[in-house]
């Protein structure tokens, strides 16, 4: 979906992938050294050239030798990945900051102007911070062609920063096991000049919908439900997810789990919004409880009726 690395995406690329070749080269260097040397050993010392062992004496030479250098060697290679990560937990002071909220299992970007988007826009050349936070478990958020990479901790402020350096779309994902759908947590980073990202940045009525999917009904409902990653849950197809698929669910009756009694109730839109804003409160029988949070700082009234309108458009109520 996304182009996987540039040279010098960001200004970590060059410290990082340093630091990188040199332990490669050493290690490849010791493997290969080490292995001939093992089998040079195995050639000349075998028991038919020499049938009856015989007992070498310590060096102290040679024991100062592979000492001293392997020492060096380590040291070589900490001075330089700290080198290429040192400056990571820099900031400059006037990065343009942006909130990066995870939870099973999308991503959220909130920037300071009130814009949230599930994808991550950044100006090309320009400091970015951001600022992580995890609503739920330990997630970690790693862009890899930007070689940055950062633990997620519910409960902890953290940050990470970069520049971009190259224009285009770029992977970011979670890289710490978070439950069922880790594998889904999954967007992009998408990298635009500066004056390009302004107008973007300015616009805050702007969608991720195509212009096909933007004259559907209910296509500012869907906008929300990718941007809050309620599809990463539930499907809009009638395929199993983790929790129930929004197709033909509208006025549909289901057993629901509530104060651990059993009861049958209809979908409309009072469940809709109790569902988002308390969605532990009533569980569909055979889905598990506990796996969403609630949604009422995150989604107005306003935008709740937008997705009720979108689920209802799935089959024809609207």
């Amino acid at each position: 979906m996304y182009s996987s690395s540039k040279i010098d995406a960001s200004n970590f690329v060059s410290g990082v992938d340093t630091a990188f070749m040199l332990i490669l080269g050493i290690s490849l260097l010791f493997l290969v050294g080490i292995t001939t040397t093992m089998i040079y050993f195995i050639v000349k010392y075998n028991q038919k050239r020499n049938p009856k062992a015989k007992q070498i004496e310590g060096s102290t030479k040679l024991e100062i030798i592979w000492t001293v250098i392997p020492t060096i060697l380590v040291l070589i290679m900490f001075y330089f990945g700290w080198a290429g990560w040192r400056p990571m937990k820099n900031p400059p002071k006037d990065a343009m900051e942006i909130t990066a909220i995870a939870r099973m299992w999308s991503f959220q970007f909130k920037y300071e102007n009130g814009k949230v988007m599930d994808s991550l826009y950044v100006p090309k050349d320009q400091p970015v911070k951001l600022n992580l936070e995890a609503l739920d478990v330990i997630h970690s958020l790693y862009i890899p062609a930007f070689r940055v990479k950062e633990d997620m901790v519910p409960g902890r402020t953290k940050n990470m920063w970069f520049v971009a350096k190259s224009e285009g779309e770029y992977d970011l994902f979670c890289t710490e096991y978070c439950g069922l759908q880790h594998s889904y947590m999954i967007t992009g980073v998408k990298v635009l000049p500066q004056e390009e990202f302004d107008t973007w940045y300015a616009d805050t009525t702007a969608t991720v919908l195509s212009e096909a999917e933007g004259a559907l009904p209910g296509a500012k409902g869907l906008a929300l439900i990718r941007q809050n990653g309620c599809n990463a849950c539930h499907s809009s197809d009638g395929s199993a997810l983790v929790g129930p698929s929004f197709l033909g669910t509208y006025g549909a009756t289901h057993v629901v789990i509530t104060d651990g009694e059993e009861r049958e109730i209809t979908v409309d839109d009072d469940y809709i919004k109790r569902s988002i804003y308390e969605p532990n409160a009533d569980i569909v029988k055979g889905y598990n409880q506990g796996l969403m949070l609630s949604y009422k700082d995150l989604i107005s009234e306003d935008e709740i009726q937008d997705i009720i309108d979108y689920i209802q458009s799935l089959n024809g109520n609207q």
